[in-house]
């Protein structure tokens, strides 16, 4: 689709939810944020739940949305969904199905490397967009990030390495802060090794932990109290919970 005619439709689409008001709101009784994650597959983890995986001709019957209405009724904060067909076996509807299903905000977690693709997910029904610091240059982030809050967009600004953790905090801060959160990845994409420790040794280099986000490595209750502890209170959780029987006990198991 055209850039004209994608902006179009993005301009268009019902107005976004608000997904870093929604992560960053007091916790009450919870003991985190949680954004819960609907990954069916992924390239180091193949496929999370096989039972949906598509044989053949067969018809495909992954129900995204009955995952996030357990998450919700779990506690979950919003919905982080995949939609890329290949590598995670998600799909670009999946967004409205999950929005039509519950009022949390939900992020397309996809690899975005084209400013179309911001206009593409508003489009789509996404109230958020990951930008993977590494991946992208200071002049395409901004360039993302000012179209995103434009759209009325929130963004997940996720880094792994200290150097691009600098470069995130510091383009946040200078463009708008308030609709940007940090993100910091526990697993090192090069490697695929996951350290929790790696966002608790880093936390103290984001000036307002209240906008900081741990990611990947996060399974126990234990594992929100080690993050509370270094002033990390919002999380995304993927894996662990697809990989259980009821994803929404698992989260509700986590949140204490």
């Amino acid at each position: 689709m055209p850039m004209a005619d994608i902006e179009r439709a993005a301009r268009t689409e019902a107005p976004a939810r608000d997904f870093v008001g929604s992560l960053t709101a007091p916790l009450g009784n919870l003991r985190a944020a949680i954004i819960g994650e609907i990954k069916r597959q992924s390239p180091s983890a193949g496929w999370i739940r096989p039972e949906y995986e598509p044989r053949g001709s067969e018809r495909d019957d992954f129900e995204p949305e009955n995952i996030a209405r357990r998450y919700h009724q779990a506690g979950a904060r919003a919905i982080s969904c995949l939609t890329d067909e290949q590598s995670f076996g998600g799909h670009l509807s999946y967004i409205e199905r999950i929005r039509s299903a519950v009022p949390l905000p939900v992020i397309r977690k996809d690899f975005m490397v084209d400013l179309w693709q911001i206009f593409e997910s508003r489009a789509a029904g996404a109230d958020a967009v990951l930008l993977i610091a590494e991946c992208l240059t200071d002049e395409q982030i901004a360039a993302m990030i000012g179209a995103a809050v434009e759209l009325g967009m929130g963004i997940l600004l996720e880094s792994h390495d200290e150097e691009n953790l600098g470069r995130s905090t510091e383009l946040a801060a200078r463009l708008h802060p308030d609709r940007v959160l940090i993100g910091i990845n526990n697993r090192d994409l090069r490697i695929m090794k996951v350290d929790l420790g790696h966002t608790v040794r880093l936390a103290g280099k984001v000036p307002d932990a209240g906008m900081l986000v741990s990611e990947s490595g996060i399974k126990t209750p234990g594992d929100l109290n080690r993050l509370a502890q270094a002033g990390v209170h919002i999380a995304l959780v993927g894996e662990h919970l697809m990989a259980q029987a009821d994803p929404g006990a698992a989260l509700g198991e986590l949140l204490g």
